[in-house]
């Protein structure tokens, strides 16, 4: 017994030295994908973007056009351009998910009400009367206000957020 209990612990070890490693060189990978300067160049004209520069100096802007030594973005003051060398990090920002996790919250809030509402005994039993114990007004009111709050609770959810698609070395 144990035997088993030393090659099962050898092993395990083993498999999560081997992820860790694994992790380590996937997140080696990305960072050299983001310091890639032509990730820039899949940005479509008017794009949302944020940009920091190497002084820590942050701009929210549309983005205009790029080429091999600058960036050149619509701020609120005008048009202006920055010198690749100048520039720390560029994010776009993501797409908000907002109804999607709105209608998510709003089916999850009404099922989760209507089983509370039929397994609560002070709310989903009634007297029987006619072959039925169960009363339909609880849980279909439990179900309502189950739909209410997730639904709120779906929307508030924040989404999108900014994505690096350059970030210098």
């Amino acid at each position: 017994m144990n035997r088993r209990r030393f090659w099962f612990t050898r092993g395990m070890a083993v498999l999560m030295l081997g992820s860790i490693a694994n992790i380590a060189v996937y997140a080696e990978e990305a960072k050299s994908r983001q310091a890639n300067w032509d990730n820039l160049k899949g940005l479509a004209t008017g794009d949302d973007i944020r940009l920091v520069l190497n002084d820590t100096k942050s701009y929210k802007a549309k983005f205009q056009s790029v080429s091999d030594e600058t960036i050149a973005v619509r701020l609120v003051t005008g048009e202006q351009t920055f010198p690749r060398e100048s520039v720390l990090r560029v994010s776009t920002k993501g797409k908000s998910h907002r109804g999607r996790n709105a209608l998510i919250g709003l089916a999850v809030g009404a099922g989760a009400g209507v089983v509370v509402g039929v397994a609560s005994p002070e709310l989903g039993q009634g007297k029987c009367a006619q072959g039925s114990c169960i009363n339909a007004e609880a849980p279909t009111l439990a179900g309502f206000v189950g739909a209410v709050v997730g639904t709120g609770l779906g929307a508030a959810l924040p989404t999108g957020g900014w994505h690096d698609v350059y970030r210098a070395r």
